[in-house]
């Protein structure tokens, strides 16, 4: 994608994980947006000329699919990495044994005392692929890779989720779960 549809993209992040009142959209308790009423909105409080055929690109294109429409094309939300309650209807789902979690050098300590908390998310990301979570922790400095005993903590009762794009969702991820600092 070209530097207008990330900085678009950047934008619909924003508004479908973050935001939505920024530009006055009415987002559903599952996290849906008409795509008319952003289409709308978008020009009359940010002069941006979206049309469906731009949200679909960017939607098909964006590299970590953080998008999704709706089955009969009239909404859009994010799949995930919300910092506004939001219902995605995910299920339950048995996690891969092992599980990646990619952060910054300089988050160990914290890590290290408290384990893994969503912050100002709703969830906990975790990745099924080292690669995934080296991307990951590079957006935030020096990066490392922890391990996630997946498997014991769903036998120790956790729930983990599996959202649209792939990403591995659990609201906390306890020191004890965590294989490794390296």
């Amino acid at each position: 994608m070209d530097n207008s549809y990330v900085k678009l993209s950047k934008f619909l992040s924003y508004l479908l994980r973050h935001s939505p009142e920024t530009i006055h959209l009415n987002m559903d308790t599952n996290g849906w947006i008409s795509i008319q009423e952003l289409i709308t909105n978008a020009k009359k409080y940010r002069s941006l000329d979206l049309t469906f055929d731009i949200i679909k690109f960017i939607v098909k294109n964006n590299d970590k699919q953080r998008f999704i429409i709706s089955e009969d094309g009239n909404s859009i939300r994010a799949n995930q990495g919300h910092s506004i309650s939001v219902d995605l209807q995910l299920e339950s789902k048995i996690p891969p044994d092992i599980l990646y979690h990619g952060t910054a050098s300089r988050f160990l300590n914290s890590i290290r005392e408290n384990g893994l908390k969503s912050m100002n998310r709703q969830y906990v990301h975790l990745s099924w692929n080292e690669e995934t979570a080296v991307k990951v922790g590079q957006r935030h400095g020096n990066p490392v890779i922890l391990y996630i005993d997946a498997k014991k903590m769903y036998e120790d009762g956790y729930k983990f989720y599996l959202s649209e794009n792939k990403i591995w969702l659990v609201e906390k991820v306890p020191k004890k779960y965590i294989q490794n600092f390296s």
